[in-house]
């Protein structure tokens, strides 16, 4: 565990290469590089707000800021404008992302602070050669990105506290369009909504139970079938990391105010998953 305390912290990638954690603190504006071979935490300091991000094949990143998504070179720490996809809502941001096996970043969008009334966020794609598509409108809170192994299909989820919803979408490899939306879970009547996420090497969905203080992990076919107790009350994400990727490593959120019933909120966790994750797909620009 790192004892941290991000406000809230989210968005963790594992690098293979390097053997380290990335992750972000969203309204501190930085995206952290953790060794877990050395307990050291380094970060990047940013000048917005970073909703998510996506390691690159060139090296650096693509950052998914308030203003738009933003390459980040690690050596200098300069930003160059990618894609600006709302940049005529400036009340919204840009929230949960991550990369498809082709290496397209996906991403969210969602009003801050939201609207109880109406859904101002979208989900879009960026593709490497340029340009960013809106995919789906109608969201609250854009989240919970994941794709399956054989990336046909596409999972995500609204955060909002009235919808609680996982989807599911028919996902063509090539052109990225996807069709055929049905429901994947409804977590009305669960302790948690669902946040971050991720798929494992047998195609099941981890879902972060956010208000839940849990995990839960989902057959393919959207059914319950393993749930790990966590001593915080808001889990955002987690990421398959170390070695063979058996190690879940889980962002979290600290309220304000004391926190007597979970005082290690907002800190990184690492749990052992007891099944393998994938590799994540860097950003193929």
């Amino acid at each position: 565990m790192l004892d941290i305390r991000a406000d809230l912290g989210e968005c963790p990638v594992w690098c293979p290469r390097e053997q380290s954690l990335y992750w972000i603190d969203i309204y501190a504006g930085r995206l952290n590089r953790f060794d877990p071979s050395t307990g050291t935490n380094s970060f990047w300091q940013l000048p917005e707000p970073i909703g998510s991000f996506a390691l690159c094949e060139t090296g650096g990143a693509l950052v998914a800021l308030k203003s738009g998504l933003h390459r980040l070179d690690f050596g200098s720490g300069g930003l160059t404008p990618f894609a600006a996809p709302e940049a005529d809502l400036p009340g919204n941001r840009l929230n949960d992302g991550r990369c498809d096996r082709q290496g397209r970043f996906w991403v969210g969008s969602m009003a801050d602070p939201v609207d109880f009334e109406r859904p101002h966020g979208s989900l879009y794609r960026a593709d490497p050669g340029g340009g960013c598509t809106r995919m789906v409108e109608g969201l609250y809170v854009a989240n919970g990105l994941a794709f399956s192994p054989d990336g046909r299909t596409l999972y995500h989820s609204d955060s909002f506290r009235e919808v609680r919803t996982v989807w599911a979408w028919d996902l063509d490899p090539d052109d990225g369009v996807i069709s055929n939306r049905r429901v994947f879970v409804d977590t009305h009547g669960m302790p948690g909504r669902p946040d971050g996420a991720a798929v494992d090497a047998d195609g099941c969905y981890w879902m972060s139970a956010i208000d839940g203080w849990e995990l839960v992990r989902f057959t393919p076919a959207g059914v319950v079938d393993r749930r790990i107790a966590l001593p915080i009350a808001k889990p955002t994400m987690m990421a398959f990391g170390g070695p063979r990727l058996e190690t879940l490593y889980i962002t979290s959120i600290r309220p304000p105010g004391p926190c007597l019933d979970q005082p290690q909120a907002g800190s990184l966790f690492a749990v052992e998953a007891g099944v393998p994750g994938l590799p994540e797909p860097l950003f193929r620009a």
